[in-house]
């Protein structure tokens, strides 16, 4: 499968606004590994082949374990993950796949017991930015791996 068009190069201007959105949760007192399981999550629910490689690979490279990686579709049944993390990935789960009479009080409810206002609204950027970063890459087939010396991903020694 081959890549059908570069939208950095054709839309540079609405690419680098959402970098700058993206590098923007580096401030946010979502923990980077949530952050992170959260990107990862959200790219395999939408399919993003480019996202779930580049997240794995960012992700290695700030020390995440590899079996919580293997673990993350499975992450209900997984007993890897903290309460809050869980809380991460329910709320990351539903807002991808928003149901037809919208998120259910019980997941909202949950992710409030783990997070702060601040926090959850931080959390909803998150999953709507890697959402937009998901549905571009999916859209014009970007390629995994294709930009890993550009962002440093070959840092994770993954092949």
């Amino acid at each position: 499968m081959t890549q059908r068009l570069n939208y950095f190069q054709q839309s540079p201007e609405l690419s680098r606004k959402l970098i700058e959105l993206g590098t923007m949760f580096q401030k946010t007192t979502i923990e980077p590994h949530i952050r992170e399981l959260v990107e990862i999550r959200t790219s395999q629910l939408n399919g993003c082949g480019f996202c779930v490689d580049m997240h794995i690979k960012m992700a290695k490279i700030h020390g995440e374990r590899e079996l919580r990686l293997h673990h993350l579709a499975v992450w209900r049944e997984s007993t890897l993950f903290s309460p809050r993390e869980r809380a991460a990935l329910a709320w990351a789960e539903v807002l991808t796949h928003i149901p037809a009479h919208g998120v259910p009080d019980d997941i909202y409810e949950r992710v409030r017991t783990q997070y702060s206002e601040k926090e959850l609204s931080d959390l909803t950027f998150l999953v709507g930015t890697i959402n937009s970063w998901n549905r571009l890459n999916v859209a014009f087939r970007t390629v995994p791996g294709s930009s890993d010396k550009a962002f440093g991903l070959d840092k994770a020694n993954l092949e």
